[in-house]
């Protein structure tokens, strides 16, 4: 593929690689499409929440390989990806995408359970008798 910018994307436990060029409208997740892909409306809103906000929906052919995490880190991995790429090609997008903090990682993680603890913060319940 020609002419083709990438970036890749990261939030809780999911890596999106995306590869975006110009061309026609189509966006495919892991070679399926992605209506078929995020069966929520929200999950998909979120992937392309950059496209959506620069109008450039139906300018770009966008390919990502998502692995890792859950459907919600994976469309919000997505985002990070898209918004990476486009702030690459227009730094007036980048300014307009740094606005509304879509370039920037959200580095928040599961925190790990704790000894002595039913999970990370959750104690055992006690009892009085």
């Amino acid at each position: 593929m020609a002419n083709v910018n990438y970036a890749t994307g990261r939030r809780k436990e999911a890596v999106a690689r995306v590869y975006m060029k110009k061309g026609k409208a189509s966006f495919t997740v892991n070679g399926k499409e992605m209506e078929e892909f995020f069966t929520t409306v929200l999950t998909r809103n979120s992937a392309k929440e950059p496209l959506l906000l620069v109008d450039a929906l139906d300018k770009f052919q966008v390919k990502v390989f998502v692995k890792g995490g859950g459907i919600t880190g994976q469309a919000e991995a997505i985002s990070l990806g898209v918004a990476r790429v486009l702030a690459s090609l227009n730094e007036d997008d980048k300014k307009v995408l740094k606005e509304k903090k879509l370039l920037t990682r959200d580095s928040r993680a599961v925190e790990r359970k704790h000894y002595g603890r039913k999970k990370a913060r959750k104690g055992f319940q006690s009892s009085k008798r």
